[in-house]
């Protein structure tokens, strides 16, 4: 889409995102603000190190295992590729970061992840070269990646998490950042401030994080300049970002978990350097209902959540070796330092490493909730989660009223996934796919998305929508309605979707499980369930090849059921049994 009709969606999503967030990245992008920010970033020397002092404290109590399973993986780590397709030389807010490939595994790999798991490791074990490795490790990454040049210095927010994990690493060591670490500390700081109307305007992850990392470089520095405007950066993010209920603005379980990861570092930053509360009592009582909002979510076994919006694996300070796939370690971090209780996960090594006490815990998750986003029902070990409105910033899927349905940690009806934000060649169909409609657990007027797209990020003319008794509704910008209720009666649920519009055939479709499923007269069965489709006109069902995004950049084989109706169809209702 050019011309026109591309300027008029452009110009409705600025008229949704509003004028704070429009003149900020305007500002970001415009002469004026480039020339500005390549003046805070001119090339700078590289620091040396050392860049951690030696651990001066033994590991505390783990839980069985946690240790050996520690000092295995900090074996395996080697320096990687820091710059795939991407020039490393030029200056960083010169690159393209779209056109050489995906950005996306290239800022993964210089987070530095990897310095608070060798600190960890030589504390448990002095002797073995860790604390080595980690120094030799910063000095190769700082030879590969000059002071603001590649593109590892093109995004503050990459900065920020980065001066997280060194904050963390030197905390876990136990001593004062040495020179090195300082200078180092001092960069990042600098690459944080240079862009900040960018990270202002995103009104999502990046505000948070920046923020954090701004904060996190001047308490360890004794910035106080630094220090004062993150944190009071930080308390407006979360006042604007989070709701009371704990719903962010960025709508994704895997960037919610982002979110507690970084304001647990931040906090426990704080409480080490003995500085004052970073937030204010609302701020305060947002972020630990945020803590709350993902603890109902997670599968207390294996901690997996729902696959709801963007979803690339990100997750910061996995002191417990979760990894992106397991939350709890996240979770029962959060809820001991955010809201003060604790998520029922007591045997977290990522808790004993910072020191955290097993507060009591918190009460029970609830078998009806509903919060800003999601609506959720809990029924004989079975849950499921809705996705709702309202729509008060920018949605990164057109996903409204996607179901996805768990019994205990099996994830029965599923979210697609995120595929990747820049596919490889020959799989350029995967971000507008998984981020499309169809995509997703819901219905599909006219073969449309709920919403046209006006950039690669950037969706216009959002629905309405609004909350019923037991569901929610949307309308398109096409005059098509759908309210769909959900009915929990024990192993038995009943999903009721009524439309109304000017559409002429509908899609509602049902994105299964891997496995041996069959078609049915009246719907499909397979592992775990058994669904039948109902109508009130005549009905269509097929079992149809489709694809899932279990993991960022893989792509893989998933069935979909398929039923398709035509006008007057009004009304669809799936009953669903499990085993």
């Amino acid at each position: 889409m050019g011309g026109p009709a591309r300027l008029l969606l452009l110009a409705d999503a600025a008229l949704r995102l509003g004028p704070r967030a429009v003149l900020r990245a305007a500002w970001h992008r415009s002469p004026p603000g480039r020339a500005l920010a390549r003046h805070r970033l001119r090339d700078a020397a590289a620091p040396t190190g050392p860049f951690l002092p030696p651990p001066r404290d033994p590991p505390p109590p783990l839980p069985p295992g946690h240790a050996a399973a520690l000092l295995r993986r900090a074996a395996t780590l080697a320096p990687p590729d820091w710059h795939g397709p991407f020039p490393a030389r030029v200056p960083a807010l010169a690159l393209d970061l779209f056109v050489p490939g995906d950005i996306r595994p290239v800022w993964e790999r210089s987070r530095w992840a990897e310095l608070p798991l060798l600190v960890q490791a030589a504390r448990l074990d002095p002797g073995s070269g860790h604390l080595a490795r980690a120094e030799a490790w910063l000095a190769d990454w700082l030879r590969a990646n000059p002071p603001f040049r590649g593109p590892n210095w093109a995004c503050g927010q990459e900065a920020a998490l980065r001066a997280l994990h060194l904050a963390l690493a030197l905390g876990l060591a136990g001593g004062g950042p040495p020179a090195g670490a300082r200078a180092l500390l001092a960069l990042h700081g600098r690459r944080i401030a240079a862009t900040a109307a960018y990270a202002l305007a995103q009104d999502n992850n990046h505000t948070v994080s920046e923020a954090a990392g701004l904060l996190a470089c001047g308490l360890l520095l004794g910035e106080a300049g630094w220090a004062r405007l993150g944190a009071a950066r930080l308390d407006r993010a979360l006042r604007r970002l989070v709701a009371p209920c704990g719903g962010f603005a960025q709508l994704s379980t895997g960037y919610h978990r982002l979110l507690l990861d970084v304001l647990s570092v931040a906090e426990w930053l704080r409480r080490r350097h003995a500085a004052p509360p970073l937030l204010s009592p609302e701020a305060a009582a947002r972020a630990a209902a945020a803590a709350r909002w993902l603890a109902r979510l997670t599968e207390p076994a294996t901690g997996a959540v729902p696959r709801l919006g963007h979803q690339d694996g990100s997750c910061l300070a996995d002191l417990s070796l979760r990894g992106p796939e397991d939350a709890r370690g996240s979770v029962e971090r959060a809820m001991r330092l955010l809201a003060g209780e604790g998520a029922g996960f007591a045997d977290d090594p990522g808790c004993a490493w910072l020191g955290l006490s097993a507060p009591p815990p918190a009460a029970p998750p609830p078998a009806r909730w509903a919060g800003e986003g999601v609506r959720l029902w809990r029924e004989a070990g079975a849950l499921a989660l809705l996705r709702t409105g309202p729509l008060r910033f920018r949605p990164g899927q057109a996903d409204l009223l996607h179901l996805d349905l768990w019994d205990g940690g099996r994830a029965l009806l599923r979210d697609g996934g995120s595929g990747a934000y820049n596919p490889p060649a020959g799989a350029a169909w995967w971000h507008a796919h998984f981020t499309g409609t169809a995509a997703h657990n819901t219905v599909e007027f006219d073969g449309a998305d709920q919403m046209p797209r006006a950039g690669r990020f950037l969706f216009a003319r959002w629905p309405r929508c609004g909350g019923l008794p037991d569901g929610a509704w949307i309308e398109d910008r096409r005059g098509n309605r759908q309210e769909r209720r959900v009915a929990a009666g024990g192993r038995r649920w009943v999903v009721e979707d009524r439309l109304s519009g000017p559409f002429r055939r509908v899609a509602l479709r049902w994105r299964l499980a891997p496995g041996g499923w069959r078609v049915t007269a009246e719907g499909a069965e397979g592992p775990g369930l058994r669904l039948s489709v109902a109508a009130d006109a005549p009905l269509a069902l097929a079992l149809e090849a489709g694809w899932e995004s279990p993991a960022y950049g893989v792509v893989r084989p998933a069935p979909v059921l398929v039923a398709r109706a035509a006008a007057p169809v009004r009304r669809l209702v799936t009953t669903i049994l499990l085993d």
